[in-house]
């Protein structure tokens, strides 16, 4: 077993038309046993950006502290808001600064820009960056998700038919994944408002 698959997990971001949505399922497991159902794997790092970390829970703690402190001392600095494509560069270096022994993460970044354009960026372990326009997954039920989003997603989905297809893009997938599930939360970033909302899930 890779040990990036040691804990379980299944994050998504969607585009949809000015919009965006990030959703992560909440087990926490030590491979098959599981240990907690409602792990965060989704952070604030700004009012319209999230990042979500799969991968291996120590490091996830570790890495949201880190990036806590960056993205801080990045608007003390700037006298701004971090941007969601230079959040993405400085995650993207965080990681691949530590290539030799690195963070077991594989983050997922979903956010709007100052002129509200979403954004949504996946990348490796080492920081090699993905900025699709359509999807991106992370986490042990990453084929499921793929599979699910070439099915369920569209161009251009207004905020709540963005929030159904990725609640039906998650459910459906950790349902064929025994190592991540047991509900999920979702949070869809338009320029008013985001909206958060818990899934209830299979939990066997």
């Amino acid at each position: 077993m890779s040990i990036l698959e040691y804990n379980g997990a299944a994050i998504v971001a969607m585009m949809g038309k000015n919009c965006v949505a990030i959703a992560a399922d909440k087990r926490l497991g030590v491979q098959l046993m599981t240990v907690s159902t409602n792990f965060q794997k989704i952070f604030p790092a700004t009012e319209k950006c999230y990042i979500g970390l799969a991968g291996l829970a120590t490091d996830v703690q570790t890495l949201t502290e880190r990036f806590r402190l960056k993205i801080n001392m990045y608007k003390l600095r700037e006298e701004r808001e971090i941007e969601p494509r230079t959040l993405s560069h400085l995650v993207s270096t965080t990681l691949y600064e530590k290539r030799f022994s690195p963070y077991f993460v594989e983050p997922v970044i979903a956010g709007l820009d100052k002129n509200n354009q979403p954004f949504i960026c996946g990348m490796d372990l080492i920081g090699c960056r993905d900025v699709p326009r359509d999807f991106v997954v992370s986490g042990t039920a990453s084929e499921s998700l793929l599979g699910m989003c070439e099915s369920l997603w569209e161009p251009d989905l207004e905020p709540e038919d963005l929030f159904e297809t990725i609640s039906q893009t998650v459910l459906n997938a950790v349902d064929r994944d025994c190592l991540s599930g047991w509900g999920a939360v979702v949070h869809v970033i338009t320029p008013e408002r985001v909206i958060t909302r818990n899934l209830k899930a299979r939990m066997d």
